[in-house]
């Protein structure tokens, strides 16, 4: 796996703690610029393809929909959904979608979502469709990505410009005192007002349910009765939710690192925290083991050695030669971004031997690239402001100042290295202008077709037992497990794991309950 294509899979951070959100979070940009129009396809009307939907909804379904060919043989197309869909006559989003065609005899199309919430599906498919999914899979299926609602080009969520962001990325704040949390409580309002301003009217609208209603429309319009559909990280959710809300147009699913949709935000910090601590010992005897490993003595010592360093930069954000400094939550992130792949394991290794001879530049190149901030100084997605929004109305956050500082004590005793990093989670939405509509709750998608749920031993940012706890809910779920370290599986993990997945969706071939690989 290339550290470009990590990037764009493998950095989905589900806490909500502010300053982390916007030192952790990011996806690239990926173009999609029109070469030459092609003949419009037209949604077909069928009632098998379509299926039963509402009156008011109907034109959606039916949408003609012109596909242009972009650059690398992608094509481009953008289709309507509402806005709100309490209210669909009133106005309408426009969504950004990409395919790669089916080389062999189609089977139909399948949807991909990458994960963030925030993360580009069209960036996916359209820098990654050939490294992470198989010839056998391309030869059967259009792979199909999107940007859902709020996310990039589909009518983004427009926070903080490159500068503020940048600037905002320089700050440090300590909660725990009443002068540090004043301090980070007046920078959240100031960032959640911004958000407000600069994102438009479709800003109470990105919510998981309104994307997953909009896969259904998106599967009428590819010509699917049933939704064929891939989701990684949080797009499992996204996945789960749309199979909650379309039992009967499940088709072939595949949920890949789940999240476990009954946890409440603080069960989710917690399990991310023991998750990322785990992963991090996991790299420290994979680097004492080796040589020039810039950590000493046995793993725990090596983990007390690192956390050390990470308060040197707590206490004093460390300066680089080019007039930037990193922050520890700057440090802290760029460590957690080392735990998403063992391909990453090497230049974090690397960026820790400069930090420890007094050199920053590394962690902030690992922070940088973890954010989406190109040298020039520019930020190519809006990851970062896409998931606030999204989460601030899926999941409802409790800011009690107490509360918090109690949860902030309990993730630092269960993890003492990424523990505060994934702290104060309600502050980043006690100031969101608009109220949570979702709530924690367990899915069962009753009279859905068999739905994988991949999950990885050790995966730190989606623990094995979500994923574990995500095939029991379902009453068809079926979990296969990879054993491997880092976040997801398919694409990444083996010729078992890849096999058994192609084998679903393309043979129809349900693995057995508990297969491993």
């Amino acid at each position: 796996m290339t550290a470009r294509n990590t990037r764009r899979r493998h950095r989905h951070f589900l806490s909500l703690s502010l300053t982390a959100a916007m030192a952790v979070l990011g996806l690239m940009l990926g173009s999609c610029s029109v070469l030459a129009p092609e003949q419009p396809t037209v949604s077909s009307a069928d009632p098998t393809v379509v299926g039963d939907v509402p009156e008011d909804l109907a034109d959606f379904y039916t949408q003609a929909v012109t596909w242009t060919s972009c650059s690398g043989g992608f094509q481009c197309a953008e289709v309507e959904v509402p806005m709100d869909y309490e209210k669909p006559s009133k106005e309408s989003i426009k969504l950004a979608v990409t395919r790669l065609k089916a080389s062999g005899k189609r089977q139909g199309a399948m949807l991909v979502n990458p994960g963030g919430p925030g993360g580009s599906g069209v960036d996916m498919v359209q820098d990654a469709a050939q490294a992470y999914f198989s010839e056998k899979l391309r030869d059967a299926y259009d792979v199909v990505g999107f940007d859902p609602r709020g996310v990039q080009r589909s009518a983004p969520v427009k926070c903080l410009d490159a500068a503020q962001m940048d600037a905002a990325r320089q700050q440090t704040f300590d909660p725990s005192t009443d002068a540090g949390m004043a301090s980070l409580e007046g920078e959240a309002k100031r960032q959640s007002e911004l958000c407000k301003d600069n994102s438009g009217p479709s800003l109470p609208f990105v919510d998981t349910v309104s994307a997953a209603r909009d896969m259904d429309i998106l599967r009428a319009v590819v010509g699917d009765p049933k939704l064929n559909y891939m989701g990684f990280s949080y797009g499992t959710k996204l996945g789960a939710t749309y199979a909650g809300l379309f039992p009967e147009r499940v088709g072939k699913f595949s949920l890949d690192g789940a999240m476990d949709p009954s946890l409440d935000i603080d069960q989710v910090s917690m399990g991310q925290a023991v998750g990322f601590e785990k992963a991090l010992r996991a790299w420290a005897a994979d680097c004492l083991a080796g040589s020039d490993c810039p950590v000493s003595g046995t793993v725990d010592q090596a983990m007390a050695q690192i956390r050390d360093l990470n308060d040197v930069y707590t206490a004093t954000p460390q300066q680089t030669p080019e007039g930037r400094v990193v922050t520890g939550t700057e440090f802290g992130g760029a460590l957690a971004f080392g735990m998403y792949s063992t391909d990453l394991w090497a230049p974090l290794t690397g960026a820790l031997k400069q930090a420890f001879a007094g050199d920053a530049s590394g962690m902030l190149m690992l922070a940088d690239f973890s954010a989406d901030r190109d040298s020039d100084g520019q930020y190519n997605s809006n990851t970062a402001a896409a998931f606030t929004a999204i989460n601030c109305l899926d999941y409802p956050m409790n800011s009690d100042i107490a509360h918090m500082r109690e949860q902030a004590k309990l993730l630092k005793e269960a993890a003492p290295t990424f523990g505060d990093l994934l702290a104060y989670s309600g502050l980043s939405c006690k100031f969101w202008p608009y109220e949570a509509t979702g709530k924690p709750a367990a899915i069962s998608a009753a009279g859905a077709g068999p739905i994988l749920v991949v999950g990885t031993t050790g995966d730190p940012a989606t623990p094995y037992a979500w994923s574990e706890a995500l095939a029991k809910q379902l009453d068809s779920g079926v979990l296969v497990t990879w054993e491997g370290e880092g976040h997801t599986a398919y694409g990444r993990s083996n010729a078992c794991l890849t096999s058994v997945v192609d084998d679903y969706f393309v043979d129809g071939k349900v693995p057995a309950e508990g297969t491993r690989c």
